[in-house]
């Protein structure tokens, strides 16, 4: 199963402003995973004409309240997934998601707009997409890929836009 990873998309208007190559991704992803900011009800929609979407409620997301929830756990063929918008300061992070959510082997979050693809405790997957639309602090936009089959991680990574 093919998972493209978005978070802080901050898009008002729908998913045009996206970058081609993130257009490109979602038309082969099996499912999209989106940790918070949409901004738009406009963005869910229009990416759900993709790809299943599962996603939670950002900060931003206010138009969105009663659509999603502020925490989401599942499983994607075998592999537990959970995600949360904010996962706090980086500064103890891997035990304290360890902690909220212990059945989960992936954990997706966003609002640093701060690329994130580590090992925490246990062997947890840390991933944050980082932001497709608004680089901040980073030297370019990003979003993110994890490939999962038969109870496995196959692949889980970051791409950036130029």
């Amino acid at each position: 199963m093919d998972i493209v990873v978005l978070a802080d998309t901050h898009l008002k208007n729908g998913i045009d402003q996206l970058h081609q190559k993130v257009l490109t991704s979602l038309r082969s992803a099996d499912l999209i995973l989106h940790a918070g900011d949409f901004v738009s009800p406009r963005v869910l929609t229009e990416l759900a004409e993709f790809a299943e979407v599962r996603g939670v409620l950002g900060n931003n997301d206010g138009a969105l309240i009663g659509r999603l929830s502020e925490t989401l756990e599942f499983e994607v063929d075998g592999v537990g997934f959970a995600m949360v918008h904010d996962s706090g300061r980086s500064l103890a992070r891997s035990s304290r998601l360890a902690r909220q959510f212990p059945q989960s082997r992936v954990v997706v979050f966003g609002h640093s707009h701060v690329p994130v693809n580590e090992l925490g405790v246990g062997g947890q997957v840390l991933f944050n997409p980082g932001s497709p639309t608004q680089r901040r602090t980073q030297p370019f936009c990003t979003f993110g890929w994890i490939r999962v089959k038969g109870g496995d991680i196959r692949t889980r990574r970051i791409e950036a836009l130029d």
